[in-house]
């Protein structure tokens, strides 16, 4: 396929590791973020085997390893006994086994290390897109301060609340799930002496409103905490809003000793709604497509959904390159990324995967760099 001019609405990690791989692919490549400046929010990362092998070939693997902790194993265990239920071993294990293993990171260091595979003046920021208008051989990216952009192809990688796809779809508000996550970092010596620390640990409640994940970040000096409850209704804005660590710690009062060490050594924690849809019908309209959250969001159960949108930059670059045309290859990119993305999507919401069993293959074998593509 001939060099296309390609407009990007998001510079989260799905953004801009398609910027990245199509940039590689030979096509001119800008993105647009809404924000005026990166800043260090979020705290973690979770990547599988699945992207840490997608971000290998997009040239920042080696940065990944030598930032990141590598969990040692994925457990679960039952969060009022502390029974051990599941036990995956991880780091170098997986690397043997799917090419590339396990890395917990903190966002903003992926972001930058994403950032710097880009060329200055690739990235806009303080451009927040207000429509898109998707046409047969081209689409328009309209803007806030009332300029617009025509592209060959216009992805949509901007989220949950993705303009993009309302431009496409419609208004579709994603629904409440009726759990609110909790987010808290705290250094490694206040759990010091913990069994499997350096592991990537579930605690499981005996209702699926109940769980804490904890797993290392920064090489391991710090511990990364997560942990949900149930609510009746959200209407705060915001996904780093302030929670209350006293009312999170009564609500896991009934929980393993352990567990509730790990709540007990974080100092503050940051608190978000938990927000899903329903898999799509289609992603494209014209000469637009949609990437990531926009596409398909998840609740972060199954810790994939930064890996979807990673495998979908992968899949879309690939699917730009090999097929006769564009909307060849929209359909191409579709027909392999939406069986997976919404078994994934639907495994996540049911929340059983690897409470008891210990096979991750479906999930961490999956490689998008060479995955048929029809």
């Amino acid at each position: 396929m001939s060099t296309l001019s390609i407009g990007i609405c998001g510079a989260g990690l799905g953004g801009l590791a398609a910027a990245i791989a199509l940039r590689k692919a030979g096509h001119r490549v800008e993105v647009f973020e809404r924000t005026a400046k990166f800043n260090r929010v979020g705290a973690d990362i979770n990547l599988t085997p699945n992207a840490v092998f997608a971000l290998d070939k997009l040239g920042v693997g080696q940065f990944l390893r030598h930032s990141a902790a590598r969990p040692t194993f994925r457990i679960s265990r039952d969060g009022l006994t502390g029974e051990e239920t599941s036990r995956l071993p991880m780091s170098a294990a997986a690397e043997e086994k799917y090419g590339a293993p396990q890395l917990t990171i903190h966002r903003a260091d992926l972001l930058q290390a994403l950032q710097d595979q880009l060329p200055e003046g690739c990235i806009h920021l303080g451009a927040r897109v207000e429509k898109v208008e998707p046409g047969a051989t081209d689409a328009t990216i309209h803007f806030a301060d009332g300029s617009q952009k025509t592209f060959d192809l216009v992805i949509g990688a901007d989220g949950i609340h993705s303009p993009t796809r309302t431009a496409l779809w419609g208004q579709d508000d994603p629904e409440f799930t009726g759990l609110v996550s909790y987010r808290g970092v705290f250094p490694r010596e206040r759990v010091e002496g913990m069994a499997d620390i350096d592991a990537f640990t579930k605690w499981w409640g005996t209702s699926k409103d109940k769980q804490i994940v904890v797993f290392p970040l920064t090489l391991g000096r710090e511990i990364f905490v997560f942990a949900t409850t149930p609510q009746d209704d959200w209407t705060e804005e915001g996904w780093t809003l302030p929670g209350d660590i006293d009312a999170l710690r009564s609500a896991y009062a009934d929980f393993h000793p352990e567990a509730r060490k790990i709540l007990d050594a974080c100092d503050e924690v940051t608190a978000s709604a938990l927000f899903v849809r329903e898999p799509m019908e289609r992603w494209a309209k014209g000469r637009v497509t949609l990437l990531g959250d926009a596409a398909h969001p998840m609740v972060p159960f199954m810790a994939q959904g930064a890996c979807m949108a990673i495998e979908d930059a992968v899949v879309l670059a690939r699917a730009l390159t090999d097929a006769a045309d564009v909307d060849a290859a929209l359909a191409a990119y579709e027909a392999e990324r939406k069986p997976r993305t919404a078994r994934i999507q639907e495994s996540s919401l049911a929340n059983e995967w690897l409470k008891k069993g210990s096979n991750a293959d479906w999930v961490y074998a999956y490689d998008a760099w060479s995955v048929p593509l029809s």
